[in-house]
Order: structure tokens, then C-alpha cells, then sequence
């Protein structure tokens, strides 16, 4: 399996293709990162250094990775916060080049824009830009459930209205939806779910809440649900990995008492995770 992924990345912690493309590449996925940043840390420090690169950077190295053959046989392309129209439009015509060397490749979008606690956190263009031309454009997108809300123009507060709310997301173009974070009145302020659906059908996995949140764990979450429902083919089976991998990293960076994940430490739970949540079906 091999994916392209267009993301930011940091020297120092792990957030964008720095956290995403350990994990894959512990599962077996060959991974071409390609970088939109390169930053000494990840933004939540209030500080940083280093570039950020310019959407012409980013078709120059898809050319060049297309020269050598390299979109041939691609499997995914993937993306995470995307700063602007000229990072965006970059990203959507390397997904059409993958998709004229790769007729079967998905794009996968994690369509970053904020959270229910904090709202909206990019600028009024990313919004646009992720409503109205990205989520079209996606086979599979990953948003939380404020995510979710946004780009549907709905507000879910249940499971009913986030499945209505992912139903409209089909309408608008993707195949498949993963809804993260999703809290539901039963779950209190003690567990946490996630939602995994297509047109005909869905699943409901539920974990603890874990009293954490860092930077970086939607970048793993992404990635590894898109390897995961293409290696096996199940919607079921690549929630529960990933829930499972996820959940096994969180704990270890949690007891480490760190504020960046332990990717390096928690790479056992990419590779062989201990299934300990299982996904229930919801329709």
C-alpha cells in the first residue's frame, strides 16, 4: 500500500505527516510525504520558526515525484489542515494527478477547522475553501463532530443528528465519513465515540475520555483509519484498530506526563493493537 500525504511538518513533536507517517509506515504502508510547513513545533506553543511553503513548492515536488512514476500505484492521498487557497488548490490538483496515474486511489481529508470548545480556529478563507470545494472533492472525510456540523450547515447534538448530518455529508460528495469526537448526551463527561459510515451503513465505538488533549492525535486517527479500511475492506474492523491504536498512545503519553505524543514509545500499539473496544453497528 502507498500514500501520498500533503501535510505540515514539525522537528519537534508530532503533528501533520510528523505524526502521521510513523504510525503508517509501522503497518506497513510505504509512505511520499509531502510537507506544506516546516516548523520547529507545532502552533499550539504560541512560538515558532521555519517556512512555510508556497502551493507552486508543493506542485513542483508532486511533478517530480510524477516523473520518476512515483503516482503510479498510489492508494491515498491525504490531507490535514490546509492553511489557504493557494496550499488547497495544490493539494486538490495533486489529487487529480494521482487520480489520472491512479484511477482507484482515494483522497482522504481530514477537514481541519476547529472544535465544539473553541469553535473555528482557521481563517474565514480555509472555511470556505473546506465547505465549498474540498469536502467535494473527497472520498473519505474525517472531521469531528463540530467539523462535521460546519460543513453540513447542521448543528448534530445526538446520534441522530450527527447520522442525519453525515447522511448530508454523502450528498455533498464523499463515499465515507469517520465523525471523531463525537459526544452524546448518554456519554456524559466520561466517555468519548466515534461514528464510521456509509450510505448503508454505520458503526458506534465509545472509549473512555482520557483527561488530555494533544496536538497531533486527529493526524494519527486519519491516517490509520484510511489504512486500515483499505487493507481490510470493513468499516467495523478499521474503527476498531484505530480506536484501539489510538487509545493505546493516548494512555502511554498520558502516564509519560509529556505534552507531545509517544509515537516512538506506542509503536506497538500501531502494529499489533490489543483489540480492547469493540464497534457496534448503528444502521
Amino acid at each position: 500500500m502507498r500514500f501520498l500525504s500533503i501535510q505540515s511538518s514539525v522537528s519537534y513533536g508530532h503533528v501533520g505527516n510528523s505524526a502521521a507517517v510513523f504510525p503508517l509506515q509501522r503497518i506497513g504502508v510505504e509512505v511520499m510525504p509531502v510537507y506544506t510547513v516546516c516548523f520547529s513545533n507545532h502552533t499550539g506553543y504560541g512560538a515558532w520558526r521555519g517556512p512555510m511553503l508556497r502551493g507552486s513548492d508543493i506542485r513542483d515536488i508532486v511533478t517530480g515525484i510524477e516523473e520518476r512514476g512515483g503516482l503510479a500505484g498510489v492508494d491515498a492521498v491525504l490531507s490535514g489542515y490546509q492553511g489557504g487557497n493557494d496550499i488547497g488548490d495544490a493539494i486538490l490538483d495533486a489529487v487529480a494527478a494521482v487520480k489520472r496515474h491512479s484511477p482507484d486511489a482515494i483522497y482522504a481529508c481530514d477537514p481541519v477547522l476547529g472544535n465544539a470548545r473553541s469553535g473555528c480556529f482557521v481563517a474565514p478563507e480555509v472555511q470556505n475553501l473546506i465547505r465549498d470545494r474540498v469536502v467535494g472533492r473527497a472520498d473519505l472525510i474525517t472531521p469531528n463532530q463540530f467539523e462535521l456540523g460546519f460543513v453540513t450547515d447542521t448543528t448534530p447534538r445526538d446520534l441522530d443528528s450527527t447520522l442525519d448530518a453525515v447522511d448530508k455529508a454523502f450528498s455533498i460528495g464523499p463515499s465515507t465519513v469517520l465523525v471523531t469526537s463525537v459526544e452524546l448526551p448518554e456519554n456524559g463527561e466520561e466517555r468519548l465515540s466515534m461514528i464510521a459510515a456509509r450510505a448503508d451503513e454505520a458503526w458506534l465505538i465509545t472509549t473512555p475520555r482520557l483527561p488530555m488533549k494533544y496536538n497531533g492525535s486527529g493526524d494519527v486517527t486519519a491516517a490509520l483509519f484510511t489504512a486500515h479500511l483499505l487493507g481490510t475492506g470493513s468499516l467495523s474492523e478499521a474503527l476498531e484498530r484505530t480506536t484501539s491504536s489510538v487509545f493505546g498512545m493516548l494512555e502511554r503519553t498520558l502516564a509519560a506526563g509529556t505534552r507531545e505524543l509517544q509515537l516512538i514509545a506506542a509503536q506497538d500499539s500501531f502494529a499489533a493493537p490489543a483489540l480492547q473496544f469493540r464497534a457496534e453497528r448503528i444502521r
